[in-house]
Formats: structure tokens, C-alpha cells, sequence
């Protein structure tokens, strides 16, 4: 057991001491790779004696060294230099021709970065250091040299030299690169210049706009506070600006309800807005304090976000515009129609009145003559009061003051009750005025029933007027997915297809027929309605074959069955 142990730690010392064998074979081999290798290079020697150059050229190349250079005259080293780059340069100090200082200095002046090594005599030891201080002189080495250190500085010299190449084409490629960086800097520059002289001409431009607008201009923060305003903004509230930057947006606005003239206390309420919206808010019924003793402004201001990176610096600018101009028009346009309906209807109605009073003999008997221009009388004040009553549903529409007055009502019921209305003038003229219903009892629907039944009455009148003797009308009403749909059909003449896209405008009648009554309000009164109801209105329409008018409402049906009925 014992022997076996011993046997173990002799082998394992045997190992130990291959591996630093192996260490040192690796270690040798590195260096020598690294010497012959990656020290080697062109080597010039230059020495008047043969004998000399022929032993140095022997030596170098037993040490691996295959580019070696022997000259025995300077001048012809010279001119091997001029065509060659060398990595080390040896030279002898006295020499016939020229001296080792003279030459190393022609060699230093075409290969500055080129190691150089003198060779001396003792003599010789101030010229060597001459050389040193002047042209930066590597190495000198005094005769008899030995070997092994000549062979140490040639390597070094060598290194030296691969060293200061690379270095130099470093440098080179730096001060490229700062060449290039500095056109990128004036370039950057010339940018920046540009950049700042278009953008202190935009600035200018925007605040000559700014200051010149005929509107105000305020910009806020989140929490109402006043950032900026322009003179139009210091004109409507009687502040300077330094003055309303020390206030908040709610101490000189207010907003009022349609309904209450006095002041709610509401900009609080569109400063939150503004906060949810954070776009785009436009504030009505609103009002400027002026500190000038006007009393308020009416005014409109439209919000929107300034964008920002940071949200807690997010601004908004208002656009406040004066409309009590626009205020004070709208006033005396209704209380100009207020007084054009009233003189208008009231003489209409009398005389209407007065007329049916004589038609039906109240005031006595009339001829057949008489009754039949009392007649004609009587329809064409009831077409004038038609028109009155037209022009004022289109003005209360495009005024916005009249509002619908939704509520849930038995949708066939009020197809049923139009079309038998307009059934008597349909069988006057011996017309096949058809209903298909496809709507079930109980089907109900949201929207503003006396609406509503005028764009029908309108739709199936127009079909009634216009279709010509025994000709064919068919009125369709069918909900479908929630949506009620109806349409008129006839098979009369038919409409222009350039006509169409203006039959919906106002006083619109067409162009295909002269027509003697009615006012071309009708159509335009029913889109307006329909659209008011959200929903859309349309004509399909082919000459010599007929028309068909058909509108959508969507989602009004209310019934809980919404049942699906094929039309």
C-alpha cells in the first residue's frame, strides 16, 4: 500500500515537472515566434569596410533576419533610401565619403519615424551624442560590440519603428477625422444659424399675427392661470397683460345658461374640460368681464392643447372671439321674422277665414262663378300661408331654435293615419295609391311624431301631385335591425340625374317641368328633419320609368322584439 502511494507522487511529480517543461517549450516558442516573426523587417547597414558588412549580413541572417541591406558607400544607401522604406538603419561613424552623422541626417530627413543605431569607436562618443541631441539618434553602439546586445537593439530599434508607423498613420487618420469633424461643425453651425434666423422670422410672423388679430388670444395652464394674451385680448377685458397674467381665466370669463341670464360660476366646469378633453373644447353663451365699465362681452373661445412632453406643463390656447355683433343681428332677424309672421299670418288667416265663410254660404248664396274664383282666391292664400309657415320651420332649423321633442309612438299608426289622409286626392285622379306595412302592431319608435308625419306627408303629397293620371304610388314602411326604413315609389316621369343632387336645396323644384305649385321647401324641410333625427334621406330616380324617395332612421326601434321583417 505503502509503495503504491509512493509510486502516485512520483508520477504526480513527473507530471508536475513535464508541465513546466511543457510552460517554458510554449514560453520559447512564443518568443522566438515573436522575435523572427513579428520583429523582422528591411535593415539597412552601411559601413565602408566589406569584411564588417559581411559579418553583420551573416549574423542577422542566421538570426532570421532574410532582408538585409549591405552598402559600403553612403551615397548609394542614399539612393536605396529614396525608393526603399526601411525599418532600422545601422551606420558606421567614419567613413571616406561621407560621415555617419551626415548620412543618418539625409536617411532621418526621408524616414523620420526610421529607428537609426551609430557605431563608435571610444573616440567617437561625442559625435554619438551629437547625434542624438540633433537627429534624434536611437542608439549608439561603441566597437567591439557584442553580439547578443547588437542583436537586442536591432529588435527593439525594430519594434521602435513598427511603433511610431503605426502611430504616425494614427495621427494621420485623426487629424483626418478632425478635418472631417470640423466641416460637420461649421456645417452644424451654418444649420444652426440658418435654423434660428428662419425661426426668429417665423416668431415674427406669428406675432405679428398674434398682435394683429382682430380676435384674443390667451394661453392657460391646466389650472386656469393666464400665461399670455395679445392686445386684441387686453381690448375685450380692459386689462394689460401683465395685469392678466396675474389672473385666473375664470376671474374674467363666465358662462351663462340659454335659460339664466346670470352668471353660474361655470369656467371651472370648462377648465375641467379641458383637463378631460385635453384637445379641442369651444365654449358658447359665454362672457367677458371688461374692467372698462362695459359691463360683459359675449363672446366664443375655442380651446385647444398645446402639446407637450411633460403633461404637468401642458397648456391651452383660447381663440376669443366677439360676437355681439353676431348677437345683436340675430335679435333683430327674429324679432324680424317674429314680425313678418305675425303681419303676415294674421291678414292671411282673416282672409282665408272670410273666404271659407262665402264658399259655404255663411253670408249668403253664391254663384257657381263666384265660387269658383273664390275658390282659386282661397287656395292661393293657402299656398301663401304655406309658404310663411316654410319659411319659418327653415329658419327655426337653421337657427337652431327648434328642438325636437322625441317621444315613443306606434309607428304603423302613423303611416296608416298619412297615407289615409292623402288617399282621397289620390282617388281624385283615379291614382292606385298602394300601403305595404311591414311593421308590427306594437312596433314602436323614438322620434318627433308631428316631424316625422310632415316628412311623410310631404313625401307621399309630392308623389300624389306629381304622378300622372291612373298612375301607381306605393308607400313602404318596414323596420329592419332596429332601423326604420320608408319609401315612396311612382312610376311617373321620373327626375333628371342632374337634378338629383340639388332636389334637397332650397327652393329647389327642378328643371324638367315647370311647376305651378308649391315652394320648393318641402324636400329641403324633410332632409333637414330627417338629419336632425341622425338619419339620411335619398332619391333614386330613372326618366320615363319613376322615382322613389326613401328614408333611414337607425336605431329608433324601441320595441323589445326588434323584430327583422323582409321587405
Amino acid at each position: 500500500m505503502l509503495l503504491n502511494q509512493n509510486f502516485l507522487v512520483t508520477l504526480v511529480y513527473i507530471f508536475r515537472i513535464l508541465l513546466r517543461i511543457c510552460k517554458q517549450f510554449v514560453r520559447i516558442i512564443k518568443i522566438t515566434y515573436y522575435y523572427i516573426v513579428m520583429i523582422s523587417g528591411k535593415i539597412v547597414i552601411v559601413d565602408d569596410e566589406k569584411i564588417v558588412t559581411s559579418a553583420f549580413k551573416t549574423l542577422l541572417k542566421v538570426e532570421g533576419f532574410s532582408d538585409v541591406n549591405c552598402f559600403n558607400n553612403p551615397e548609394e544607401a542614399v539612393d536605396f533610401l529614396k525608393s526603399n522604406t526601411p525599418d532600422i538603419i545601422v551606420s558606421d561613424f567614419l567613413m571616406p565619403q561621407m560621415n555617419g552623422l551626415e548620412f543618418l541626417t539625409k536617411a532621418k530627413e526621408l524616414y523620420p519615424e526610421v529607428s537609426m543605431i551609430l557605431l563608435t569607436g571610444y573616440a567617437d562618443k561625442e559625435n554619438a551624442i551629437k547625434a542624438i541631441n540633433e537627429i534624434g539618434l536611437y542608439k549608439y553602439i561603441e566597437k567591439p560590440w557584442d553580439n547578443d546586445d547588437l542583436l537586442v537593439n536591432i529588435r527593439n530599434g525594430i519594434e521602435r519603428s513598427h511603433l511610431l508607423s503605426d502611430l504616425r498613420d494614427k495621427i494621420t487618420q485623426l487629424e483626418e477625422a478632425k478635418s472631417q469633424l470640423e466641416v460637420y461643425s461649421t456645417r452644424l453651425e451654418e444649420l444652426v444659424t440658418e435654423r434660428t434666423r428662419d425661426l426668429m422670422i417665423a416668431n415674427n410672423k406669428l406675432s405679428g399675427i398674434i398682435n394683429y388679430c382682430a380676435d384674443g388670444i390667451i394661453i392657460i395652464d391646466k389650472k386656469g392661470n393666464i400665461e399670455q394674451a395679445n392686445p386684441a385680448c387686453e381690448n375685450l377685458t380692459g386689462l394689460s397683460e401683465s395685469a392678466l397674467c396675474k389672473k385666473k381665466f375664470q376671474e374674467v370669463a363666465f358662462v351663462t345658461s340659454k335659460n339664466d341670464n346670470s352668471a353660474s360660476n361655470n369656467p371651472d366646469g370648462v377648465i375641467f374640460g379641458l383637463n378631460k378633453e385635453a384637445k379641442d373644447v369651444l365654449v358658447k353663451d359665454c362672457y367677458i368681464r371688461n374692467s372698462l365699465g362695459e359691463g360683459r362681452l359675449p363672446v366664443e373661445i375655442n380651446f385647444a392643447a398645446i402639446s407637450a412632453d411633460d403633461d404637468a406643463d401642458e397648456k391651452y390656447v383660447g381663440v376669443i372671439r366677439d360676437v355681439s355683433k353676431h348677437k345683436e343681428t340675430e335679435r333683430l332677424r327674429d324679432d324680424f321674422i317674429a314680425t313678418l309672421t305675425h303681419d303676415l299670418r294674421t291678414p292671411l288667416l282673416a282672409a282665408i277665414q272670410t273666404l271659407k265663410f262665402f264658399l259655404d254660404g255663411s253670408l249668403g248664396p253664391v254663384e257657381e262663378k263666384q265660387s269658383v274664383l273664390l275658390s282659386t282666391m282661397l287656395q292661393s292664400n293657402e299656398d301663401l300661408l304655406g309658404l310663411v309657415n316654410a319659411l319659418l320651420e327653415v329658419y327655426r332649423f337653421e337657427s337652431g331654435k327648434l328642438s325636437l321633442c322625441k317621444t315613443v309612438f306606434p309607428v304603423k299608426d302613423l303611416v296608416t293615419q298619412c297615407y289615409d289622409e292623402l288617399k282621397p286626392l289620390a282617388d281624385k285622379k283615379n291614382i292606385d295609391f298602394r300601403l305595404v306595412c311591414e311593421c308590427e302592431d306594437n312596433t314602436e319608435i323614438t322620434a318627433d311624431k308631428s316631424e316625422l308625419k310632415r316628412v311623410i306627408i310631404n313625401l307621399c303629397g309630392n308623389a300624389v301631385n306629381y304622378t300622372n293620371k291612373n298612375g301607381i304610388i306605393e308607400v313602404l314602411a318596414k323596420v329592419q335591425s332596429g332601423d326604420f326604413i320608408f319609401s315612396v315609389t311612382d312610376n311617373g316621369n321620373g327626375i333628371p340625374q342632374e337634378d338629383i343632387p340639388h332636389l334637397f336645396n332650397r327652393f329647389s323644384q327642378g328643371t324638367s317641368r315647370k311647376r305651378s305649385t308649391g315652394t320648393g321647401l318641402g324636400l329641403y324641410l324633410s332632409r333637414q328633419i330627417i338629419e336632425a333625427h341622425g338619419g339620411k334621406i335619398w332619391l333614386d330616380s330613372k326618366l320615363n320609368k319613376g322615382s322613389e324617395f326613401t328614408f333611414l332612421l337607425t336605431n329608433v326601434v324601441k320595441n323589445m322584439e326588434r323584430r327583422v321583417v323582409n321587405g
